[in-house]
C-alpha cells in the first residue's frame, strides 16, 4: 500500500476539478443544442400548411413570401393536386386546401365529418392546348365531339379534324386534378368519362408545369392546361373550343365553356394565420397577385 504525496494528491485533485469542468461544459452544450433543435421544431409546427392546385398554388406561394414580411411562416406544396388538397385538409395534415375546382357532393360524401368552407380568389380558363405545329397546320378550334374523339384515342391524326398529316399524342391530366374534372363536366356532363384508352399516343401527367414541359417536347401532342401557364411559351397554342377563344373577356362573361374559379378551402370559418393569410389574397394587394399568372381576379369576374 503506497501513501500518495501532497503533491500527487494536489495534482490528482486538479484532474478530478478539470475532469468536472469537461463534463459540465458538455452537458451545458447538449442542453443548448436540444433548446435549439426543440425551439426549431416548434417554429416548424407552428407553420401554416397549404397544399393542393398547381395553379392555384403560384398565388398561394407569391402571398406566402409577401407575408413573411409579417412574420408569417406559411408553407405551400402541390401533393395531388385539388383532389389531394381536399383529402389532406380533411385528414388534418394541412390548414388550407388549394383548389382549381368547385367542391362536388362526391367530395363531401367522402369527407362528412368535414365542414368545408370554400373561399374563392379569382378564375382562369383550362385550354385545349396543342403544338404551334398543329395549330399552324390548320387547328384553329375542336368541337366537344371532336374532344372527345381525341382524348378517348379515336382521332389519332391531326388530319382527321383539319390538320397536317401529324399524328396524335394525348396528354391527359391524372383523376382528382381540377383541370381533368373540368374537362370531363364540359366533354361528358355528369355522365362518367370511359377509361382511358390503351394507346402508346397517350399519357397521363400531373402538375401545371409537367404537362407544359411535355407538350413542348412532344410533337403534335394536345393536353388541357390552365392558359396562364402557356404565357410567353409561343410553341403551345390554346385552341377555341366550338368557336369561342378563352380570352378574358370570355373568361369573365363564363362565354368560354372550360372558365373555372379558383379556391382556398377551410375546415370551418377561416381563423388565425389562415384566415390572415385568405384575407390577404382577398385583399387589393393581394389581388394583384392573380392577373401576374394569368389569372382574373374578383372584381373581373363580378365579385
Amino acid at each position: 500500500m503506497s501513501i500518495s504525496s501532497p503533491k500527487a494528491t494536489s495534482l490528482l485533485a486538479g484532474r478530478r476539478r478539470q475532469r468536472g469542468y469537461a463534463a459540465a461544459s458538455a452537458a451545458l452544450l447538449l442542453a443548448a443544442l436540444l433548446s435549439g433543435c426543440a425551439g426549431a421544431a416548434s417554429a416548424d409546427s407552428g407553420a401554416l400548411q397549404a397544399s393542393g392546385s398547381t395553379t392555384v398554388a403560384p398565388v398561394a406561394s407569391d402571398a406566402a413570401e409577401a407575408l413573411k414580411a409579417r412574420n408569417l411562416n406559411i408553407t405551400v406544396a402541390t401533393q395531388g393536386g385539388s383532389a389531394g388538397g381536399i383529402s389532406q385538409l380533411s385528414a388534418g395534415q394541412i390548414e388550407v386546401a388549394l383548389s382549381s375546382k368547385p367542391l362536388s357532393d362526391k367530395d363531401r360524401k367522402a369527407h362528412p365529418d368535414t365542414d368545408f368552407v370554400p373561399t374563392q380568389i379569382g378564375a382562369d380558363a383550362v385550354g385545349i392546348i396543342v403544338t404551334k405545329e398543329v395549330a399552324d397546320g390548320g387547328v384553329d378550334s375542336l368541337t366537344k365531339e371532336q374532344l372527345k374523339g381525341l382524348f378517348e384515342g379515336k382521332i389519332t391524326n391531326w388530319s382527321e379534324v383539319g390538320g397536317p398529316d401529324m399524328k396524335v399524342f394525348v396528354y391527359d391530366k391524372e383523376p382528382g386534378r381540377g383541370t381533368r374534372e373540368v374537362l370531363d363536366k364540359y366533354v361528358y356532363g355528369d355522365e362518367e368519362p370511359p377509361p382511358p384508352p390503351q394507346s402508346g399516343n397517350y399519357a397521363v401527367v400531373g402538375g401545371n408545369l409537367e404537362t407544359r414541359n411535355k407538350l413542348k417536347s412532344t410533337p403534335g401532342s394536345i393536353a388541357p392546361l390552365s392558359t396562364g401557364f402557356i404565357a410567353g411559351h409561343q410553341e403551345l397554342v390554346a385552341v377555341k373550343l366550338d368557336g369561342i377563344a378563352p380570352t378574358p373577356e370570355n373568361v369573365a362573361s363564363n362565354t368560354y365553356p372550360m372558365t373555372r374559379p379558383l379556391f382556398m378551402i377551410t375546415d370551418g370559418e377561416p381563423q388565425g394565420t389562415a384566415k390572415t393569410f385568405i384575407d390577404y389574397i382577398l385583399s387589393p394587394e393581394g389581388q394583384k397577385l392573380l392577373p401576374a399568372h394569368g389569372y382574373l381576379t374578383r372584381e373581373q369576374m363580378g365579385l
